[in-house]
């Protein structure tokens, strides 16, 4: 396992880190989770076993049962808790109340305590907003996240599921003022789905922030079991919930050459669809999730994968982006820019 900065910070991050949205059961995504402790117990355990010290959750996951579970795992397993990093979000409907959701002080401020107590930790590593508030002014938010980190309650704080101008929005208002400024962005990204790199993704670098990719395999779509149709499985995740929405057109193109690459590598299209992400140079670390042992072993073992030059040409290719104004207007008003650095 490597480790990586996150953000402009001296904290070290797994480059894989588990996901828990699999921990416990609601009816609206039944598909995706259903784990009780003893499973937990086991993926948690096998995670830190490979050389993960980053495990992220939320505190609607399961209605907080997935942080309840997460919790008890850490507690049963009893590992040095500052060799640990503790992800957690804030923003979803945490109860039928009027102000039991969003970004304001007060959810915010019952919301870390709520967390805190359902983990049974004392501290949050990492303490991200789970998206936009069109509501409450960012400003307020971006106070209260402050507040948390100099009372202790959480180290570091970050964001999930912003547009890169909202971003840079709070961390103007952080850094004009002196309070604690966002060091990650936890936003969706896979091999076929690489929205980010027309924004969040130059943004993060130029600020120094650090994306964490939920969702690296679009859903279970790039698990080698789909078609280009998108036929599955019986049971599978994305047979009954069909997220997050990928361009079918460019799909085929993507299907092909991860299963070329993974025949010529002898793997799984998983581990292929993973590995590719870890090539990437604003990925700090990749999310993966599991239902079972094994499932983590499999998707913890991408670390190992090793491309080639023309592997990874192909899997750029096939897989790129559209290029979109004002990107080839930058292009074309560079050319003589790039030609005189490289004289």
């Amino acid at each position: 396992m490597r480790y990586k900065l996150l953000g402009n910070t001296g904290l070290y991050v797994s480059e894989l880190c588990l996901g828990t949205m699999t921990f416990g059961t609601t009816a609206f995504l039944e598909s995706i989770g259903g784990l009780g402790i003893k499973e937990v117990d086991s993926l948690v355990g096998s995670a830190l076993d490979s050389g993960v010290n980053f495990i992220d959750t939320a505190d609607v996951y399961a209605g907080g049962k997935s942080e309840e579970l997460l919790g008890t795992a850490l507690a049963s397993l009893a590992r040095p808790r500052d060799q640990l990093v503790v992800a957690t979000k804030v923003r979803g409907r945490s109860g039928p109340g009027v102000n039991q959701v969003g970004l304001s002080r007060s959810h915010i401020m019952t919301s870390i305590d709520n967390s805190l107590s359902r983990l049974g930790l004392d501290y949050i590593d990492l303490y991200q907003i789970h998206g936009f508030d069109p509501v409450t002014p960012i400003e307020e938010t971006v106070r209260a996240l402050d507040d948390i980190v100099h009372s202790g309650k959480a180290r570091y704080v970050g964001f999930s599921n912003l547009a890169a101008w909202q971003a840079m929005k709070a961390i103007g208002f952080a850094d004009a003022n002196g309070l604690a400024r966002f060091q990650s962005a936890q936003m969706y990204y896979s091999i076929a789905g690489r929205d980010i790199e027309r924004e969040i993704a130059p943004m993060a670098q130029s600020e120094g922030i650090g994306i964490l990719s939920w969702s690296p395999l679009a859903g279970g779509l790039l698990s080698g079991k789909f078609d280009v149709d998108k036929h599955g499985p019986e049971g599978a995740r994305r047979s009954s919930f069909d997220f997050p929405p990928v361009d079918l057109e460019r799909l085929p193109r993507v299907l092909e050459a991860l299963r070329k690459v993974a025949d010529e590598l002898e793997v799984s299209v998983a581990r292929v669809a993973l590995a590719w992400q870890l090539t990437r140079p604003f990925i700090t670390s990749v999310i993966i999730g599991a239902k079972s042992h094994e499932q983590v072993l499999v998707n913890l073992s991408a670390v190992e994968v090793q491309f080639t030059e023309d592997q990874i040409q192909l899997l750029d290719e096939a897989s790129a982006l559209p290029v979109e104004y004002p990107n080839w207007m930058f292009e074309y008003q560079n050319q003589d820019v790039r030609g005189v650095a490289k004289e």
